[in-house]
Formats: C-alpha cells, structure tokens, sequence
C-alpha cells in the first residue's frame, strides 16, 4: 500500500506538496481521533482511585469538545488539500496522454489499441480520479491510527504492546498473499474491461455493415458475450477476495479475544491495574479497528493499482522521436520532397522496396497502381505517420526525422476522402487549420473552399454544431469544410487522396473548384484515382508491389507499353475487369 502512495504522488506533479500537507493534517486528525479513547480511560482511572472530582470531569469534558473540534477543522483542511486534487492531477494526466497519443505512430491505433485507450481513458483514470485522493487520505489515516493505538498498548504495558504488535504482524502476513492474488484478479477485471469496450466501439462503429449482412445476432452476441464475461469476472474477483476478507475478520477477533484474555492474566498475576484491565475490555474492539478499516478497502487498492499498471503501460509504448532540432528552409532549392532508397515495413512484411524519387517545387506527382500497392503508405511516411525502416525523406534538403514534429506538420497539408470533424461549430472545425487567424480570415477560407454558401444557409450559420464526426453534414460539405481548413493552414505541401472519389456529382464540381484553390501555389502529393486528375501531373509514378514500376508524364507513360497505358485504355474504354500486373492488365 505505501507503493501504491509512492506511485501516486509519483504522477501527482505539482500537486504533490499539497497532497502531503494533506498527510499532515490526517496525521493529526488520526491523534485526535483517539484522544477521546485516551481521555476515557483516565476518566475512568479516576472514577476507581476515588481521585474523580468536578473539576477534573469539567477538564476531561473540554479536552474532549477540543480534540472533537481540532479533529473536525483538521478533516476539513485535509479535505480542501485533496478534495479535488485527483481530478486536477488526472485532467493534467489526459492532456499528457493526448500529447504522447500525437507522437504515436499511426501502427499503434490500427493493432487492437483503440479498445484499451478507451479504455484507459474512460475506466482506469476516471477510477482513481474518484477514489484515490480519498483511499489515499483514508489509508495515512488509518495507519497513523494504528500505530498511535500501539504506542498506546506498549506505553500502558509492554507485554500487551508486544501482542498486540504480534497479532498486526499476522494480519500483514495474511493481507500480503491476499493482495497478491487480488492484484492478479485486479489486473484480470480492468482487461476485460478493455476487451468489452472494443466490442462495444466494433459493434457500435460497424453497425451499418452488421445490418446490411444480417449479422445482428452473431455481433450481438459476441457483445452479449463480452457482457457476461465481464459479469462472470467481477463475480470472480469478489468470490476469490472474500474468503481472505473472513481470515482477517477471524484474526482480528481472536485477536481481541487474546488481548482480553492476557489482560486478564497480567492483572491476576499484579502486573496490569484494575483501571486498565477495565479501559481494556472497554477499548479491545477498537485496537485493530483502523486496520480493519484499511484491509476493508482493499479491494478498492487492488483494483487502483491494475489502474496505474495500465495507464503507465500505454504511456510506456515508445513514441516517434521527437528530438530534432534542425528546420525546413523557409524557401526551397527547386527540389521541394526527395525520396531516397525508402523501405517500410508493417510488423515483419516489408511493403516498400527502395523507393527513389523527387518532386520540385510548386509541381504535382500522382501516385497510381493497384489497391495495396503502397500508395497511401508513400503519403503517409511523408507526413511521419510511420518512420521509414531505411533510407530517407527529405523536405528543401532536411530529413524530416530531423525536425519537430510540430513545425513538420505545419508544412503539410492533408485531404483525405474520409474526412473527420469534430463535435464542435463549423467556425471552430475550420479555424482549426490556424487557430490564430481572424474571422475575416475563416470567412474567406470558406469561400474559396466553396463552403460559405451552404453554411450560412444553416439555422446557426458558422456556429452550427456538427455531429460526432460531421455526421450531420452530407459527404461533400464535410469535403469541402476539410479543403477550407487546409486553405486556412496554408501549407506549402498537400497531399491529396483524391478527394472527388466517393462524392455525388453534384459536389463534385464544388469539390474540384475548392481543391483548385487549395492547390495554387502548392507542392503536391496525389494518390490518384481519375483519369483527369492524373494528365494534369507534372510526374506520374505507378507503385505496385511497393516498387516504382513505372514513371514519367502523361505522354511519356503512354508510349510505353505496361500497366499504365493498359490502365488509360480500360478507362477510356469503360471496361473493367480485374488487375494482373504479370500481365500488365487492369484497372488502378
């Protein structure tokens, strides 16, 4: 349990010293809690030596309303120091997840993590949070009480000291293998935890999908499952914790049995008072009271502790280095990216080979070729979602592992075809692309994205809230919102998924209008799907298998005969049939 403060005010941070000012006054709320137990004693005392007058009771009666009063103020002290102290350390704690989430790569949210971030986040923090500064303060408390209550026995007789210090040994022996197993089941509970919020977010997210194939009853009840198993878990976990919950109470009574019965035998044999044989029988009950009270929250300790092994775990998960400390020109030496022998690769597979190529300023290169043939993974280790296994990437000369990642992504821009907002007004989705422009500047983005009109025809206008995700707007509004916030970022390199892929034809020339704009003066990244996108390329490259198979200009491409012409021909043609590249077949 002291470990488990230790790890706590490890986190704790700038509220460390007040969490310990809070120890202090606990301490002192614990003395005074047993003063009255003292003061009753001697007042009995006094009662059996006839030495009981009304002017000793009178003091006696105010040395108690003092320790009662002093106690109350020190509880209230205590509780302004740690009252909310857990949910200040833990909100700090969410922000430094979010920034170690940011240094993740992009691998770490596609390998089954989403389910324990959640997880963390919404189960683990929000546990300690609630109960920590509290379980904290309760547990200081309670050792500080049964501590003084030995000084107590030891001070009125040293054989009863020494039993009484024998039987908290036998409790701590006891409670010692009892916390290791809970601390096993602990960790057990808040995995399941984990693994129900995974099918919770699966069954949730993919709900269309479910529908459309008439999977409601296998998905429900992998979900049902999940719910039970959690049930049967938390059952588990209090059926194996009880029967060390019924040892201690055991020891704890017997152990009052063997104080009275020695108290008893000290005093037969002349060495204890009649007056403390009496406060004994009296106050027995409450000797090992605190740590009846402490071993009482166990389970809450336990459970705390899994908490911390799982948060410190996800913050444990290395991250992309962040060291750099060199910075992209400000203007570029004709060559604006550079690609040199790049190789990547997902867990063991490699799914780039030697990748070589370089793109001039203000020019654009569409990246063509077969699903899964690496083309969205060339973009992504642009913008350092991934860090390349060999070779380099280089921004105006610098290898962008070299510098920040903040000043990085300032100078990208990305349009995907699945686009995000977030549950928040229009003006403040859009302004996200530079947080410190002015209205003016929000309204103007707006308009060259082609956005303004449909927006200001909302009931709110910019201060509409959007959904979870933009759920409320169409698939081309919430295009064209995303173009407005990379037109406000203003970034000297876009990448662009084509954006126009999976719109209605109504968008579709607004969307086209609003990259246009967004690309003016602009060095670009296409992953091209049409026809039209990819004629206008500066440099075509045809990735296939993660290699450059082919490279060049629209024309030149097309007096060659491969998978590029094939691909054109298809397209012009309106054929589709499936892709061969052996045989220089199919469609991109």
């Amino acid at each position: 349990m002291i470990a488990l403060m230790k790890r706590i005010l490890s986190v704790s941070g700038e509220y460390k010293k007040r969490i310990q000012w809070a120890f202090l006054f606990s301490f002192l709320k614990s003395l005074l809690s047993k003063a009255p137990v003292g003061l009753a004693f001697f007042t009995l005392a006094a009662f059996l030596d006839g030495s009981a007058d009304p002017k000793l009771c009178l003091w006696i009666g105010i040395g108690m309303a003092a320790s009662i009063i002093l106690q109350v103020i020190c509880q209230y002290i205590a509780d302004r120091l740690q009252s909310a102290a857990g949910f200040m350390v833990f909100a700090k704690k969410r922000m430094e997840l979010g920034k170690h989430l940011r240094k993740m790569p992009m691998g770490y949210f596609t390998e089954g993590n989403i389910g324990k971030i959640s997880s963390v986040l919404s189960t683990d923090m929000v546990f300690i949070e609630e109960n920590c500064m509290t379980a904290l303060a309760d547990m200081m408390s309670y050792i500080f009480a049964e501590g003084i209550m030995l000084a107590f026995m030891l001070a009125f007789s040293f054989w009863l000291g020494l039993a009484a210090a024998l039987i908290v040994g036998i409790v701590l022996l006891i409670a010692r293998y009892m916390r290791k197993e809970a601390l096993e089941d602990s960790t057990a509970r808040q995995e399941q935890s984990e693994n129900l919020t995974e099918a919770v977010l699966d069954f949730t997210e993919g709900i269309g999908i479910i529908k459309t194939y008439n999977l409601l009853g296998e998905k429900s009840q992998e979900l049902s499952d999940n719910f039970r198993k959690s049930c049967e878990t938390n059952i588990h976990f209090e059926e194996n914790h009880t029967p060390w919950q019924r040892r201690l109470n055991l020891v704890f009574g017997l152990g009052a049995a063997v104080m009275i019965a020695l108290a008893m035998f000290l005093q037969t044999q002349g060495m204890l008072e009649v007056s403390f044989l009496i406060g004994m029988m009296l106050f027995v009950f409450d000797l090992f009271g605190p740590l009846k009270a402490l071993y009482g929250q166990s389970t809450r300790l336990t459970v705390m502790n899994s908490c911390m092994d799982r948060i410190e775990e996800v913050f444990a998960e290395c991250g992309l280095p962040d060291s750099g400390n060199k910075h992209i020109p400000e203007t570029a030496d004709k060559v604006e990216i550079e690609f040199r022998n790049v190789s990547f690769a997902y867990e063991k597979k490699e799914v780039l080979h030697n990748i070589s190529f370089s793109l001039n300023q203000n020019k654009m290169a569409a990246l063509v070729g077969p699903s899964g043939g690496g083309k969205s993974t060339i973009a992504n280790l642009l913008a350092r979602f991934w860090d390349v296994k060999s070779g380099q990437i280089l921004i105006r000369g610098v290898d962008i592992r070299e510098v920040p990642l903040s000043e990085l992504m300032n100078h990208i821009s990305m349009v995907f075809q699945r686009v995000y907002l977030f549950q928040d007004t229009i003006y403040n989705n859009i302004s996200m692309g530079r947080p410190e422009a002015t209205r003016e500047e929000v309204m103007e983005a707006a308009k060259r994205a082609r956005c303004y009109d449909f927006i200001m025809e909302l009931p709110d206008g910019f201060e509409t809230m959007v959904g979870e995700g933009g759920e409320s707007l169409s698939g081309g509004e919430k295009q064209r919102i995303s173009i407005a916030r990379c037109i406000l970022k203003d970034a000297p390199i876009v990448i662009l998924d084509e954006a126009t892929a999976s719109v209605d034809a109504d968008n579709e020339s607004y969307i086209q209008q609003a990259i246009s704009e967004l690309c003016q003066g602009k060095t670009l990244l296409v992953i091209a799907h049409r026809l039209n996108t990819i004629r206008d390329a500066d440099q075509i490259l045809v990735i296939a298998d993660g290699t450059i198979i082919q490279s060049g200009t629209h024309e030149k491409l097309m007096e060659q005969a491969g998978i590029y012409r094939n691909f054109v021909n298809v397209r012009e043609n309106g054929l589709v049939f499936p892709l061969d590249i052996s045989e220089n077949k199919g469609i991109i």
